[in-house]
């Protein structure tokens, strides 16, 4: 149970800080819309989607817990930021660097969580293993939130980076997909895992990008391997 409430924790503010760092991104950049509609804060209740944030992850929590007896597999959204990238100074380079800002912010947050971890030597050695399991999980879920933010699916933050990467031709039809984006990311992170032997993509994020990440991160902290 102490571990479930430090993960919501953490997940809490990683999902705060992503969204709110779109909100500032976009005003830097010259869409207000965010500012306008309270969004450009750092309070987590502003960014809660009843259905994305709380529902929906309860529902498959307490499913595989009473099912499988573990959690294999969790998937959630919180209330986008809105943004009019009309209203940017630039609108296509524009959205590149806002839809960049939230998993950015994700990298700095598991950064200075690392940083932190220097803390230990400090404190008795029983309060440092809580110390050292607290920032692993902190870095964890942000990394993660980073790396499946950025799958180049629309409306996650690597989708719309791909519409701005592309020519204009391809840009509006890849663009439309946002339509379908959250039935296109349920089919690939919980059904396909169910239905075709060895597709695994959340698996594949941790193992190939959250892993390699994570030790990164700690070496940029100056922590040795």
């Amino acid at each position: 149970m102490p571990e479930v409430l430090a993960a919501v924790f953490a997940t809490l503010i990683a999902i705060t800080f992503h969204e709110a760092a779109h909100g500032y991104a976009a005003e830097a950049l010259g869409d207000h819309t965010a500012r306008e509609q309270g969004r450009v804060t750092l309070n987590p209740i502003a960014h809660v989607d009843m259905v994305g944030t709380i529902i929906l992850p309860a529902i498959l929590l307490v499913g595989q817990l009473l099912t499988l007896g573990r959690v294999e597999a969790m998937i959630g959204w919180a209330k986008p930021v809105p943004v009019d990238f009309m209203r940017l100074r630039n609108p296509r380079w524009g959205m590149l660097w806002v839809a960049a800002a939230g998993p950015a912010m994700n990298l700095l947050l598991a950064y200075l969580a690392a940083l932190a971890a220097h803390l230990a030597g400090f404190i008795g050695p029983e309060s440092a293993v809580v110390l050292y399991r607290s920032v692993a999980l902190f870095m964890v879920v942000n990394l993660v939130l980073a790396a499946f933010n950025m799958l180049p699916i629309p409306p996650l933050d690597g989708g719309r980076i791909v519409t701005a990467l592309l020519p204009w031709r391809l840009a509006l039809p890849y663009a439309r997909l946002e339509r379908y984006g959250l039935l296109i990311v349920i089919g690939f992170v919980i059904v396909a895992p169910r239905v075709i032997p060895g597709f695994d993509v959340m698996g594949w994020l941790l193992a190939h990008v959250v892993a390699p990440i994570f030790d990164l991160v700690l070496r940029a902290a100056g922590h040795s391997p």
